[in-house]
């Protein structure tokens, strides 16, 4: 006697037509058949992964999360400790009013004079482009101020903000909305 056949199996697949069955050979110059979707549990949304469309030239920084210009990175905390402490000797040298005219110069390349010299530039993630002149007043200007208020211990707060935040962002970065990059090869250059 025969058994019904097992109907909580479903039927095995038949190919499609114009393909052969499984095991026989393609014919020559066929191409490979076409993927098929995948196949979703009845009322479960498709979901695909994100993938993130990045403005061409440009990468995603997997530490602090920014989106950078090639050929750049952010600027090390080593650099910008390095750029603090260059600024006094280069304020000695050129007698102070030599330093604010040399920093009203490069304020509008994103720049101080101590980052000049070191290869940094200050970057506006936000709008994705060099700091103008007016966002570095305001950070050389108001964020020093702010950094300077309670002296030792705001500076410290400002140090310690760079040290452990992603995106190295001191006091004066987060008024202006400012992160500083190492831009080796000028590729900033305006």
């Amino acid at each position: 006697m025969t058994q019904p056949p097992d109907q909580s199996q479903p039927p095995p697949a038949q190919p499609p037509p114009g393909e052969p069955a499984p095991g026989q050979p393609r014919a020559e110059g066929q191409p490979p058949p076409a993927q098929p979707p995948p196949q979703y549990a009845a009322g479960t949304p498709a979901v695909y992964p994100a993938t993130p469309l990045l403005p061409p030239g440009t990468y995603l920084d997997q530490a602090s999360g920014l989106v950078l210009p090639n050929g750049t990175v952010l600027a090390s905390p080593g650099r910008r400790i390095g750029a603090f402490f260059l600024a006094i000797p280069l304020s000695i040298v050129t007698l102070g009013i030599g330093y604010a005219i040399w920093g009203l110069i490069v304020w509008g390349n994103g720049q101080t004079p101590a980052l000049q010299v070191l290869g940094m530039r200050c970057w506006r993630p936000e709008e994705a482009r060099v700091a103008t002149f007016w966002w570095m007043a305001l950070r050389e200007v108001v964020g020093r101020i702010v950094d300077g208020i309670l002296s030792v211990i705001t500076e410290l707060v400002s140090f310690f903000l760079m040290q452990s935040r992603p995106d190295r962002r001191s006091l004066h970065d987060l008024i202006a909305g400012t992160v500083v990059l190492h831009d080796p090869d000028n590729v900033l250059r305006g």
